[in-house]
């Protein structure tokens, strides 16, 4: 099924479901994290020097978003094979890393982040309340890392 480019999404917009893998091989579906707030923390590839720092950073702070009901998952358009290597390379154990693989970049483009001429998508914090609607949106320069206590301070102030 192909995909159609669409405009970032934006507050308050309802977030569209997805089912993907995770670096265990796992499905992750959106659906199933009804009920918790939900941080999808986009990065361009795996191997990357800003997108390893992000992802550790979100591993870092699994502790304060389970304390805050918050899921917070990595994505990229890299393969399972790819992320369970990396995942490992970093030590990350707690924190899910999905594969947005096949179709290429699906999720990406479902939401409005899918860079065309590069071929992944934007680094982009999205998070979601809990009934998934959309209440938080920012896109980074690819070449920074986003600043997670940003992203916790805005869900500390959800209440």
């Amino acid at each position: 099924m192909e995909v159609v480019s669409r405009p970032i999404i934006r507050p308050p917009e309802h977030a569209p479901n997805f089912s993907i893998k995770d670096q265990y091989s796992r499905t992750f579906d959106l659906l199933e994290q009804m009920g918790k707030r939900v941080l999808l923390s986009f990065h361009p590839l795996a191997w990357t020097e800003f997108c390893a720092a992000q992802m550790i950073s979100l591993e870092e702070n699994q502790k304060k978003f389970g304390s805050l009901n918050t899921v917070a998952v990595g994505i990229s358009v890299d393969s399972v094979a790819c992320k369970k290597a990396w995942a490992d390379h970093m030590k990350i154990e707690d924190t899910l890393i999905l594969a947005d693989f096949w179709p290429h970049g699906k999720v990406a483009q479902s939401y409005g982040i899918f860079r065309d001429t590069n071929g992944f998508s934007e680094r982009a914090n999205i998070i979601l309340d809990e009934n998934q609607d959309v209440v938080f949106v920012k896109v980074y320069p690819v070449h920074s890392v986003p600043d997670i206590a940003e992203v916790v301070r805005f869900i500390e102030g959800m209440g």
